[in-house]
């Protein structure tokens, strides 16, 4: 289970939010929505372990976690608003490389698996700087295929996918909550998940 106790968001000397506490039991969803600049992208964040809330606590697995900490972190797959590509790698090198951060090994077979399943066979030796946004983001759900941690906090994550891109997105995510995993994410569409798995949170409200 993710918990958060009367957390409180700064940006400079704004404050975000306070005051805010929830619960996400495992095979769960968060859904975080609001307007821009309300603070979604801070409470991600702080969410995986990324940044200090100005107050309050983060709780996982039924133990307080603080910023940067290795028992959170470990347990994060965490994916900002634009992933971070290297241009002059091709997309299979890069999805390789970004899989590599997390401590985690793959074979060459199981490296265009996970692209395949993104529809991006024909663009796995291309190199990125030739990829349009909604491939880039593709080669961060065949990462979410790959890394399969417990917790995935997701920032935007339909930005740029099309049609089929969001069915593939949606799909990741159930599969997600299916074996047990937490996903928390802000999104302005609407994800095509079982609403009984899903808690909603909106922000600025």
């Amino acid at each position: 289970m993710l918990e958060a106790r009367d957390l409180a968001g700064h940006r400079g000397h704004a404050r975000l939010f306070s005051g805010l506490s929830f619960a996400v039991p495992a095979g769960q969803a968060l859904v975080v929505s609001g307007p821009n600049g309300t603070g979604k992208t801070t409470l991600l964040r702080m969410l995986a372990g990324l940044t200090a809330p100005a107050s309050g606590e983060i709780r996982w697995r039924g133990e307080r976690v603080r910023p940067f900490a290795a028992a959170l972190r470990q347990s994060v797959a965490y994916a900002g608003h634009a992933i971070a590509l290297k241009d002059d790698l091709t997309a299979e090198e890069n999805l390789v490389s970004l899989v590599s951060l997390a401590g985690i090994a793959v074979s060459p077979s199981e490296a265009r698996e996970a692209m395949s399943a993104v529809a991006l066979s024909r663009q796995s030796r291309l190199p990125a700087r030739v990829l349009s946004a909604g491939q880039r983001r593709r080669i961060g759900l065949a990462r979410l295929r790959l890394v399969k941690r417990p917790l995935w906090v997701l920032d935007e994550p339909a930005t740029a996918l099309d049609s089929a891109g969001v069915e593939t997105l949606v799909a990741l995510v159930r599969e997600q909550l299916a074996r047990g995993g937490t996903v928390v994410a802000a999104t302005h569409q609407p994800l095509d998940v079982d609403p009984a798995r899903v808690t909603r949170l909106s922000l600025g409200g």
